[in-house]
């Protein structure tokens, strides 16, 4: 995705904070510090790049280091969306917090709760990365995403083996997108959650 020169300022921001942050908090694998942008950054613009929507309500589940979530709100800052960032961990909700002044950010806020407790956010859209099984995000995707709403979950070769096992409790239109950054792995995009098998 090719970004504005004040995002891709932002974006620098953003990944200054991230590695002065991570030595005290894990907020991405040691290991892949060094090549952050291509390994987290460029590979959450993807869903920038599928997203077409200007405006609405984003929720973010499991935000930790802000992957997908911060990412997003700062390519998507010149839209009408606004992007919540759901986080239960204290610590990696002052860093979200933290970026979000840095960047002058006025599209985010931070729910420092669970993702299961938190009330339902009756969001338009919904992203995740590295959360969780399929099958417990469909549930969260059943609690905080709107009749109506999209969801974009970052998944990785076993995708498809995910895909089969959620469907055994829950139905779902879905679209694999090919991930450009990481082989095998994908962003599903799905929609017309419901509980109960198809």
């Amino acid at each position: 995705m090719s970004v504005s020169r004040e995002t891709s300022d932002r974006l620098q921001i953003y990944a200054d904070l991230l590695v002065r942050w991570n030595s005290r908090i894990n907020l991405v694998a040691p290991g892949t510090v060094a090549d952050l942008h291509a390994r987290h950054i460029d590979d959450c613009l993807q869903i920038a790049d599928l997203s077409k929507e200007t405006d609405g309500h984003w929720a973010d589940l499991g935000s930790g280091g802000g992957l997908p979530g911060l990412v997003l709100a700062i390519a998507k800052a010149d839209t009408d969306l606004s992007f919540t960032l759901v986080e239960s961990d204290q610590r990696k909700s002052a860093f979200l917090r933290t970026v979000i002044r840095a960047t002058g950010l006025t599209n985010a806020s931070v729910v420092s709760q669970r993702i299961e407790s938190s009330p339902p956010l009756n969001a338009a859209y919904v992203s995740a990365r590295a959360l969780a099984p399929l099958r417990q995000l469909m549930a969260y995707l059943d609690r905080h995403l709107g009749p109506t709403g999209t969801a974009y979950l970052m998944k990785g070769r076993q995708w498809r083996a995910e895909v089969e096992e959620a469907r055994k409790e829950w139905s779902f239109e879905y679209i694999a997108h090919p991930s450009r950054t990481q082989e095998g792995a994908v962003t599903l995009e799905i929609s017309g959650v419901s509980h109960g098998a198809e």
